[in-house]
């Protein structure tokens, strides 16, 4: 354990210093997770449980290292969202309006990972990426009419640094093992009508406070076999990882706690053909086991306060997604990839007022990419993504009792562009 605690503490530094250095908010895709990680994997939709293509499948599902040679990858995408909101039918003077979330528009997204085989049947793989995360910037305040001041929004990041090991049990099957050490940034301003007395348990804790941390970690299991010869199928599970941002305990339930949910997957890859392969994977996502995120906004109306044990939050539900791939080998050199993704609404139609904050509500992803093999050891990769355009039209979302009623419509869209270098050895 002396040699384990400056270990985790290095690697959650490194996560940290990567956060510092490249910024890894505004991933809301399937709620506010990402839709995929790795450039080869994001172009299949994100389908990777039962679909290794590079060291990045450590973050959907590590028994995948093991069905690949040493290599090592770095990538880049450019995140482009748009997020806006309505409100309207609203008695409170000054609250109706249309508001623009796009202070800011673009954002650049790394991701590093790493394989070697080690002797024997076991593999360790190393990969860093941002797990999720969401940003708006409201230059006009849509809660100024409320007494929000200056610009409104939220930035929330999740950085993830992954080691990993995988096992073959036989050469069909293998099991693995990824350790998820988290680094988690959170800041919020604008919202200095609910800092107060009657909506906070915390006055001075909700807004305008700063960025906090939290560092946190959990595990990741995975399973991958190889049914038939054509057939693979897997499965992983992550764990719950615990947060806390001690800043915005008046803020967030629980006096500010923030855990990022556990998740499960399932997944198959059907080789229809030596240059034909179809894929498809199932994710659940279990937001509602973090009482900040799934906690109703209306816990207002029962006695209980921002930051209260139990209190209100963004009232987000669990969600399962659906990911379909098709992979063509067109030639040795280059392999193309397709892909389109659903997900379930993970916001209500009542929960939209306070989701301003967070419009996490795209659901539908189509997806392209290639993989060019440059000569013997090297690739690059490439993806684009579009997640179209869905707005969650409100329905009893600003309750009247608390906040004079009215109707809040959140409406988001992204493009993402991506490119990854690979190095077999």
């Amino acid at each position: 354990m002396s040699h384990a605690k400056p270990f985790l503490s290095r690697l959650t530094a490194i996560a940290a210093l990567v956060g510092v250095s490249a910024p890894l908010s505004a991933l809301a895709t399937n709620g506010y997770f990402a839709h995929g990680y790795g450039v080869q994997s994001l172009g299949a939709a994100g389908v990777a449980v039962a679909l290794p293509q590079d060291a990045l499948v450590i973050a959907s599902n590590p028994a995948g290292i093991s069905q690949l040679s040493n290599r090592a990858d770095v990538g880049l995408t450019l995140f482009s969202p748009r997020r806006d909101a309505t409100i309207e039918g609203s008695p409170v003077p000054g609250l109706n309006g249309h508001y623009s979330g796009d202070g800011k528009k673009n954002f650049w997204i790394p991701e590093l990972g790493y394989v070697r085989q080690l002797q024997g049947p076991l593999t360790f793989g190393l990969a860093l990426y941002g797990n999720g995360g969401m940003n708006t910037r409201y230059e006009r305040n849509p809660y100024a009419a409320l007494g929000g001041q200056g610009r409104a929004g939220v930035n929330l990041e999740q950085i993830f640094i992954s080691p990993a090991l995988s096992y073959k049990l036989t050469p069909q099957h293998s099991v693995g093992l990824a350790l998820n050490l988290v680094h988690q940034r959170f800041a919020a301003k604008g919202l200095q009508g609910f800092d107060q007395a009657g909506y906070t348990a915390a006055p001075g804790n909700v807004t305008n406070v700063g960025t906090d941390t939290s560092n946190g970690f959990g595990l990741r299991l995975g399973w991958l076999g190889q049914i038939t010869p054509e057939l693979k199928v897997g499965a992983s599970w992550s764990s719950k990882v615990r947060g806390r941002f001690d800043k915005y305990q008046g803020l967030f339930a629980d006096h500010g706690n923030f855990d990022i949910p556990s998740s499960f997957g399932l997944g198959l890859s059907y080789q229809l053909t030596p240059a034909w392969q179809v894929a498809a994977d199932y994710q659940r996502i279990l937001y509602s086991q973090t009482q900040s995120v799934g906690n109703p906004l209306q816990r207002f109306l029962e006695g209980k306060q921002l930051g209260n044990d139990g209190g209100p939050g963004f009232g987000w539900k669990d969600i399962g997604v659906v990911k379909l791939a098709v992979i063509h080998r067109y030639s040795d050199a280059l392999t193309l990839r397709a892909g389109y993704s659903h997900a379930q609404q993970p916001i209500p139609r009542d929960q939209t007022f306070f989701n301003v904050l967070a419009p996490g509500v795209v659901q539908d992803h189509l997806t392209a990419g290639f993989t060019w093999k440059l000569n013997a050891h090297g690739s690059v990769s490439a993806y684009a993504a579009h997640a179209f355009s869905k707005t969650v039209s409100g329905q009893n979302a600003i309750p009247a009792s608390l906040l004079g009623g009215g109707e809040a419509n959140i409406r988001m869209k992204e493009n993402i562009l991506g490119v990854a270098y690979g190095w077999t050895y």
